[in-house]
């Protein structure tokens, strides 16, 4: 064969590979947008069912209307229960938040002995399933109401108690992870420059850790504000959360007022889930 022949040669070789490269890069790309397309059906499909005029629900719908939106704020189940949650979460979360920080701070930075076994302890409620947490805590209400002879089950303080166990795991998690990528030096030359290991703190650290510490109270409130499992049994009368309440709904009618709802509270937990990415990637959460 000529030299310009085998050099066509190769150069036609060349050109089926980089034929075959875009086309598999291609195909590659489409499989991506197919599995997101499959996991995301059930939100995507759920958001437009609240939008269906029929109560009864069938497909396809006979027309679409907003007014489901505005059944859903109008039922004081779901409009307290929403306050409700919010309040909940918030206070969960800021306690939760201050507790995790300081528990994160002193086994990172102070080790201890056992401080493997209390890292350990703090985060076990990420391993555990919710509706055992949930029997376990309503239990152990139950006990220390015996022993203190208060009661705990049904109130405000029991129920934000319990979401302050469900912050704490994930503020130490995301703390723990900001500490070991940050240089202990910097705080350390601090201190040799006269400010105290509290100043050095406040000063230095904190403001370091901000990142984390955001993430961290965004991943608490979502944690506690769609908590279904360990709510179910301690909240008491007039005080149900936003999840207990479609529960209760569901129990009695299926029309698309659950799908506003649960349109809402995607909607809001996918924006603050969004804010947290910001901060924190979710890769090194989840």
């Amino acid at each position: 064969m000529s030299a310009p022949a085998s050099l066509s040669a190769r150069w036609r070789r060349a050109g089926d590979a980089l034929s075959l490269l875009r086309w598999s890069r291609v195909l590659h790309l489409g499989l991506v947008w197919l599995v997101y397309l499959f996991m995301l059906a059930p939100l995507i499909f759920v958001v437009w069912l609240s939008f269906f005029q029929d109560a009864i629900l069938h497909f396809p719908p006979s027309g679409h209307t907003l007014d489901w939106y505005l059944k859903a704020w109008q039922d004081k189940a779901f409009s307290q229960g929403f306050i409700f949650s919010f309040q909940v979460a918030l206070v969960a979360a800021l306690i939760g938040v201050v507790v995790g920080v300081m528990a994160a701070v002193g086994i990172v930075r102070h080790r201890f002995a056992g401080s493997e076994w209390v890292n350990t302890l703090l985060l076990s409620p990420l391993l555990i399933p919710g509706i055992i947490v949930g029997v376990a805590v309503y239990l152990f209400y139950l006990r220390a109401e015996s022993v203190l002879d208060q009661d705990i089950v049904g109130t405000y303080t029991g129920l934000v108690l319990a979401h302050v166990c469900l912050t704490i795991p994930w503020t130490v998690r995301l703390v723990s992870a900001g500490l070991l990528g940050l240089d202990p030096s910097i705080a350390e030359a601090a201190r040799n420059l006269g400010a105290s290991s509290g100043v050095a703190f406040l000063r230095i650290t904190l403001p370091m850790l901000r990142p984390s510490i955001v993430a961290a109270a965004l991943f608490s409130f979502i944690v506690s504000f769609e908590n279904l499992e360990l709510s179910l049994s301690l909240v008491g009368p007039g005080r149900t959360t936003l999840p207990i309440a479609i529960m209760q709904y569901l129990e009695f009618n299926l029309d698309p007022t659950i799908a506003a709802v649960s349109s809402v509270q995607v909607l809001l937990l996918g924006a603050v889930m969004l804010l947290t990415d910001r901060y924190v990637k979710l890769s090194q959460v989840v």
